[in-house]
């Protein structure tokens, strides 16, 4: 059976649809082929697309050329969106996430804080539209997994109605209890 996480909302029908205002190339890696001749570069790009209102997306996108690396992360990006609740521009909660030896730690910050995140994740949380977060990113910096560890994160944080329905409770008794 197969059973969908809280946060995903259902995708539109287009791509086209959707209202996204924050772009982001966090990476662009060459990386090289030996063959007979010599070697072949070819590109790889990470992308992060968000509306800035609670929806953001990753995307990797592979080419020969960076424009077309770039080009291909984002439309992979659109598909591979998910939506996150926010309040006041923050986190509902802590959070900790890893993705290969990546760690990343996600915490909610009072108004006026600031993102306190390194680049990888930094560009996950802006385009997210959070205002105030601090961070910590532990273990490996590589982009790649930092990135994922930030959307696994992402992905298991739950307001307190999504919390409520699943224990059964509504969003006032679930900060009774």
């Amino acid at each position: 059976m197969n059973k969908k996480p809280f946060n995903r909302k259902p995708k539109s029908s287009s791509p086209g649809e959707m209202d996204l205002k924050e772009e982001r190339v966090v990476h662009i890696n060459r990386v090289a082929k030996v063959v007979k001749g010599g070697r072949r570069f070819s590109f790889n790009a990470i992308v992060v697309v968000g509306d800035g209102q609670g929806r953001v997306g990753i995307g990797l996108g592979k080419a020969n050329e960076v424009p077309d690396a770039i080009a291909k992360a984002k439309e992979d990006a659109k598909k591979n969106m998910i939506f996150v609740p926010l309040i006041n521009g923050t986190l509902p909660h802590e959070v900790r996430a890893k993705y290969g030896a990546g760690k990343v730690f996600l915490k909610p910050a009072s108004k006026g804080t600031g993102i306190i995140a390194g680049a990888a994740v930094r560009a996950v949380v802006e385009s997210l539209g959070v205002t105030d977060i601090l961070t910590k990113c532990q273990g490996s910096s590589n982009p790649h997994n930092v990135v994922k560890a930030t959307m696994k994160a992402l992905e298991e944080l739950s307001n307190a109605r999504e919390m409520g329905s699943r224990r059964g409770l509504t969003a006032m008794e679930v900060f009774q209890k």
